[in-house]
């Protein structure tokens, strides 16, 4: 059940993705008279699983989910229909409508995924404000493992700057470290500097970042789950732990490790109830998990939005996502961190999903996700989107067309980069999974 919820979130968002970007060439297509013959959600290689034809168009779902397609008359693309190209240019086609209409309909998909995300954005700020983590002002520092170490961090910095960029948001720093060349911390009162060793980060991407770096947090419950060792020892919500065995412990870091060694074992609690400490006993199970939540309120703070400022603030959170995607490529293509390794595919973003249906999850997804299908498909890359925008720019500037040939040439290096690209991300997922049972 969890999987098949994992896997609905993951189709939907792309299903809405796909049928919105598709429509965004649709669209001005239409409006420019260009004739549409396919409108499809999803690939229909040699059949489809639905399909009506209205008017001109024919409009279908196929079977292969790695997005979706509009076939434009006259025009050169995925489905080499070099058959009609030799016919005499017909005045619906695309190939007959002047140079900045169809500049316009083959960047109406990247604009509307941009406008797509910057309207996620501006509902979710003005609803719900935007909450999270200062990382400037932790009052207690951050808390590294020894992945985090080998970094140069140390449990207790606080995170000042990285590349010269004050860092406000803890989420947004952890991503500035992974990408970033230095980092300046605050350590004991001094300031200091140190850089970011792209050994150090292939390990980061080889475990796949997880728990090198955290927030520190007091052990504050908010939650105690029903049936578990702590319900069982008497553990109520809004319970400070501050000791174990008779010894102090301020901070969750320091309390982990003891519980996790003690498995099987009894343990005595120092808890500070409404001012007062009490003594309580648990049998560590052997999973060394004792069952509860904690509560990080006193390190949260949440910016509120009107709907006029929540829009400039969308803007710019779309930007901000977009510019960290394209920093990311200076990672991926750095062989030293080994990024390239863990890029994922449908099946590694299916694990990403939640494992229960969360809607602040789906709409933060679906935004950043469209941001990244709009830099992906306006990259110059022949058989995308930007490809084909690549070479009407030279049409304008120009003033001459391609020939046919070097479109047709084009659109084959561009599908075979493609499924280079494809093949990698496939074969990272399928190799992940293998990693899981070895």
């Amino acid at each position: 059940m969890t999987l098949a919820i994992q896997i609905v979130q993951f189709v939907l968002i792309i299903s809405i993705l796909v049928i919105l970007h598709e429509l965004g060439h649709f669209l001005p297509a239409k409006y420019f008279k260009t004739k549409v013959e396919k409108f499809y959600l999803f690939f229909d290689v040699k059949f489809s699983l639905f399909k009506k034809k209205i008017g001109d168009t024919e409009y279908g779902i196929g079977w292969l989910p790695l997005g979706g397609y509009v076939k434009i008359a006259g025009m050169i693309d995925e489905s080499m229909d070099t058959e009609q190209m030799k016919q005499e240019p017909q005045p619906w086609e695309f190939r007959s409508k002047p140079a900045w209409q169809r500049l316009i309909i083959m960047t109406g998909g990247v604009i509307v995924n941009f406008l797509l995300a910057w309207v996620i954005y501006t509902t979710m700020l003005a609803s719900n404000g935007d909450t999270y983590i200062p990382s400037d002002s932790l009052k207690y520092g951050i808390v590294v493992d020894s992945i985090g170490e080998q970094l140069g961090l140390k449990t207790g910095d606080q995170i000042l700057m990285v590349d010269d960029k004050k860092t406000r948001k803890f989420r947004e720093a952890v991503l500035d470290i992974i990408l970033g060349d230095e980092v300046t911390v605050n350590r004991d009162g001094q300031e200091i500097t140190f850089p970011l060793s792209d050994e150090g980060k292939e390990t980061v991407f080889a475990t796949q970042g997880k728990n090198f770096l955290d927030y520190r947090k007091k052990a504050i419950i908010a939650k105690v789950v029903p049936n578990s060792v702590a319900e069982k020892a008497g553990l109520l919500s809004g319970d400070e732990i501050i000791g174990v065995n008779e010894v102090s412990t301020v901070f969750w870091d320091e309390l982990v490790p003891k519980i996790r060694s003690s498995a099987n074992q009894k343990l005595t609690l120092n808890v500070l109830r409404d001012g007062v400490t009490q003594q309580l006993q648990l049998t560590v199970p052997e999973e060394a998990v004792i069952g509860i939540e904690l509560d990080d309120t006193d390190l949260r703070v949440t910016d509120n939005y009107s709907i006029f400022e929540a829009i400039p603030a969308g803007y710019n959170r779309t930007i901000q996502v977009l510019t960290d995607q394209i920093r990311q490529f200076k990672v991926i293509f750095n062989t030293k961190t080994g990024a390239y390794k863990q890029v994922k595919g449908p099946i590694g973003i299916v694990e990403l999903m939640p494992e229960k249906w969360n809607w602040i999850f789906f709409w933060n997804f679906m935004a950043m996700f469209s941001v990244w299908l709009a830099f992906l498909n306006i990259l110059p890359i022949p058989a995308l989107d930007g490809g084909h925008v690549m070479f009407l720019l030279y049409e304008i500037i120009s003033g001459r067309k391609p020939s046919e040939k070097v479109l047709e040439t084009g659109q084959i290096i561009g599908f075979v980069i493609l499924m280079g690209l494809m093949a990698v991300v496939f074969g990272n997922d399928i190799w992940n999974i293998i990693k899981k049972f070895l």
